[in-house]
């Protein structure tokens, strides 16, 4: 889920934002001054940033130095002052959009999403990031059709991708080299021979199993076939 810290210090102008944003699908933190910005901001490492230029006494544009030497998240600055000059003077600070106030809910969920897809941590991306599939160290990403194992890229073609998340998608349920090939090849054992699926298992094993004579995720099941275990066996 997307993080978004707003930095403002007009109670009603957090609490309409946050409301808009939890409903947009969006985590919300705030922060009412710079000290309690920074303390939340490495806290909850936010994936962007609402800002006000004036926070009371201080100045937005002070906390955004002391952000942008943590970190390259993206900014938007909120404010109330709409001079051409600036807003460029924000934006060569380091800011990476700017809204002037009063501003539509609308336009806010607009630009804020802009920003995201320019830096690449759109919801949508998150979502399609995330992995389908979780076993401790193993993760499968149907979206992507990639596997991470310790958090290293397995080098899979599609065939073993694809026997590897039939499997996984099913822990402990035992398929036939038959149900395999229909599955995962859309054939049978009439037009593809069985042991296309023990190549392909091996395959698979040589590269995510520690041992492949001893597997640990996919398991022979003796004259049945073949299931993957989600869990660590004794």
């Amino acid at each position: 889920m997307t993080t978004v810290l707003i930095v403002e210090d007009d109670a009603d102008v957090v609490g309409l934002v946050r409301q808009h944003l939890l409903g947009e699908g969006f985590k919300v933190a705030s922060a009412a001054n710079g000290t309690d910005a920074l303390a939340t901001f490495a806290e909850q490492e936010p994936d962007v940033v609402l800002l006000d230029i004036v926070l009371g006494d201080e100045d937005g544009r002070e906390l955004l130095r002391d952000i942008r030497l943590m970190s390259d998240v993206p900014v938007i600055f909120l404010t109330g002052r709409g001079l051409e000059s600036e807003r460029i003077a924000g934006l060569k600070l380091g800011a990476d959009d700017y809204i002037v106030k009063p501003f539509s809910l609308g336009e806010l969920t607009a630009r804020l999403e802009s920003v995201l897809r320019r830096t690449g941590l759109s919801p949508a991306q998150h979502q399609i990031d995330v992995p389908t599939m979780r076993f401790g160290e193993l993760l499968i990403n149907e979206h992507t059709h990639e596997v991470t194992l310790r958090e290293a890229l397995v080098d899979l073609t599609a065939k073993e991708f694809s026997l590897l998340a039939f499997l996984a998608s099913s822990p402990r349920q035992v398929f036939s080299r038959e149900q395999i090939l229909q599955h995962v090849w859309g054939s049978s054992g009439e037009w593809q021979a069985e042991a296309t699926v023990t190549e392909h298992v091996r395959r698979v094993r040589n590269k995510i199993e520690d041992d492949p004579d001893r597997p640990r995720w996919i398991v022979t099941i003796r004259g049945l076939g073949y299931r993957f275990e989600p869990v660590e066996r004794s």
